[in-house]
């Protein structure tokens, strides 16, 4: 391993670790006992999912409880305008452009962590337990501060993502969720061995649920790997050994375009509206969560539709037929049996479309069928599917980055002392 890479590898893990540094910083003015006793009632619930996402922040009420979500939220709405309004689409693809765009991102992101904040720090106005309240300073002085420090750790998270995937290995968002997903593996271990102890979980139950995780794994590791290899031809190009054979290459269609950001904008949109309603007393929208919250087959429903839709959404996005075709026409390569320029872009979204379809279904159902198989056998659903293809799909990117910046190292060392 160069020095380059190693390097790259301790930036990240520097800046991992003081992510979760940062989650165990709390907001000013809070009894962190009785937030820890109102979500030990609510582990399966929205805010448990949430509670997953940022890595136990929101149990311990840190100044990173709203984790990277509303910066996650901010990059849906410009990405939907994006293919809504063609400028802003123009203004993404260009280099000065994208700094523009980023920005907007950025600034959208501020507003999202604004309002969440202050609509967390009032609901916490009516949290007691036991005649403690959860609020230790008044109530104006508190939502002030928790406005400002949710906002700072929000900027910090977004900051620390933006440096790992700048000077580190691997996209930094997915692994600021992947640190805080991993993180409560250890716990969810604990309270499992101490469910079979007390009897409350039988060992057959543990037994099945590993097969699953297993399973699960095997089938997503299975499927990220796989790809549909389009046969290219270059005329031009021959063997040294033989001016008349023509030498095969090949296109790289993964079957899942679209990687873990489907699930990833799926969870964060459903987590939004189910933590607001969640906290209401208005019986409308208890009722509302009652049929969207995390746990109920409505909420699997919604949460494969948006799946799908996101995966189809941006596989339209990462996948473009009409640059490809047009530099295979500038090369001189061509697929055998499809004509050059029209043909091959169509030829190219058919299979893309075909695949996002096998790929869309897959994300769906690895997100969705785990999460209620493992909810019927009464164990913290941070053992879902959900959790499982992030981290998962994180790790398989992460590992093939890591490999990139090997070959590479090895290329730039063959240029220098030559063969």
């Amino acid at each position: 391993m160069n020095k380059q890479l190693t390097n790259k590898i301790l930036i990240t893990i520097g800046f991992l670790f003081l992510y979760r540094l940062l989650a165990y910083v709390p907001v000013p003015g809070v009894d962190a006992s009785v937030i820890a006793s109102f979500f030990n009632n609510h582990q399966n619930d929205a805010l448990g999912l949430a509670n997953m996402f940022s890595g136990n922040a929101i149990r311990r009420l840190s100044i990173i409880s709203l984790g990277i979500m509303p910066y996650i939220t901010a990059s849906i709405i410009m990405e939907l305008l994006a293919a809504t309004f063609p400028a802003l689409g123009q203004m993404k693809k260009e280099r000065d452009g994208m700094v523009k765009y980023m920005q907007i991102i950025r600034y959208a992101t501020i507003v999202i962590t604004i309002i969440q904040a202050i609509g967390v720090s009032v609901g916490l106005q009516s949290l007691s337990n036991g005649g403690k309240s959860a609020i230790l300073v008044d109530h104006t002085t508190f939502v002030t501060l928790a406005a400002i420090s949710m906002l700072a750790g929000t900027m910090l998270l977004m900051w620390i993502g933006e440096q790992i995937t700048q000077h580190g290995i691997g996209n930094g968002i997915s692994l600021i969720i992947f640190a805080g997903i991993v993180s409560a593996i250890p716990s969810a271990i604990g309270k499992t061995m101490a469910m079979v102890n007390t009897g409350a979980m039988s060992f057959l139950t543990v037994i099945v649920i590993l097969a699953l995780i297993i399973v699960t794994i095997g089938v997503i590791i299975y499927v990220e790997l796989g790809e549909r290899r389009i046969p290219i031809t270059y005329a031009k190009k021959t063997l040294m050994q033989n001016q008349n054979k023509r030498v095969m290459n090949y296109i790289p269609v993964k079957v899942n375009l679209s990687g873990v950001i489907p699930v990833i904008f799926a969870s964060a949109l459903l987590m939004f509206p189910a933590t607001i309603l969640g906290s209401s007393t208005n019986s409308v929208a208890k009722a509302i969560y009652d049929f969207i919250h995390p746990g109920s087959y409505t909420y699997s429903l919604f949460m494969f539709l948006l799946i799908v839709f996101f995966a189809f959404f941006y596989a339209s996005i990462t996948f473009n037929a009409k640059d490809i075709s047009d530099n295979l026409k500038r090369q001189g390569g061509f697929i055998p049996g499809i004509r050059t320029g029209e043909a091959t872009k169509e030829f190219l979204n058919e299979v893309a479309s075909r695949l996002t379809v096998t790929g869309a279904i897959y994300l769906g159902l690895v997100a969705t069928v785990p999460f209620i198989i493992i909810k019927e056998l009464g164990v913290p659903f941070y053992f879902g599917g959900t959790a499982v293809l992030i981290v998962v799909q994180v790790a398989l990117d992460t590992m093939r980055k890591i490999e990139a910046q090997i070959y590479m190292s090895k290329y730039e060392t063959l240029s220098a002392v030559g063969l």
